[in-house]
């Protein structure tokens, strides 16, 4: 009888393990923000760099180390923010058409200021892929996340 209870109470740990351990997993496969600012889409970071205003106040710039951005060989980007100290950068990259895999570097703080990560995409077979580069910012009282649109080709040489 008590072996009966002992299972039944492991299982139930079990259940809730799962369902805390997933809650803490969903925010790494999903980027979770409580305000979600639109880039100017005329501004393409194969050319330059974009910034964004927050309504919260503030600005927060996205550079790509590299343009045109290069498939397989590693590139920097950097986040540049302005009247906001965030405790965490993060720059979310994920195929729009195609899954590439969870690639979502950490970006460290420069003396300058700025937030810069090395990063490094996967080729996609057709030679053409297009991808959205989430910024996502922890400020301590809330999440912003700024998807930014590109896509890249792969040149032969």
């Amino acid at each position: 009888m008590n072996k009966k209870i002992l299972i039944d109470v492991i299982g139930l740990e079990l259940i809730a393990l799962v369902v805390i351990v997933g809650y803490k997993l969903s925010p790494m496969l999903l980027p979770k923000a409580d305000v979600t600012v639109q880039p100017d889409p005329v501004c393409s970071l194969q050319r330059e760099a974009c910034s964004v205003k927050l309504p919260s106040g503030g600005e927060v710039q996205l550079a790509m180390g590299t343009r045109p951005v290069p498939l397989v060989k590693p590139f920097e980007v950097e986040v540049t923010t302005r009247g906001l100290s965030p405790v965490r950068v993060e720059v979310d990259f994920a195929g729009t058409e195609m899954n590439m895999g969870l690639n979502r570097p950490q970006l460290a703080l420069r003396s300058d200021g700025s937030y810069v990560a090395e990063v490094s995409l996967p080729v996609c077979i057709t030679g053409q892929m297009d991808w959205q580069a989430t910024v996502l910012i922890e400020t301590g009282s809330e999440r912003v996340a700024i998807p930014y649109r590109f896509s890249t080709v792969e040149h032969n040489h």
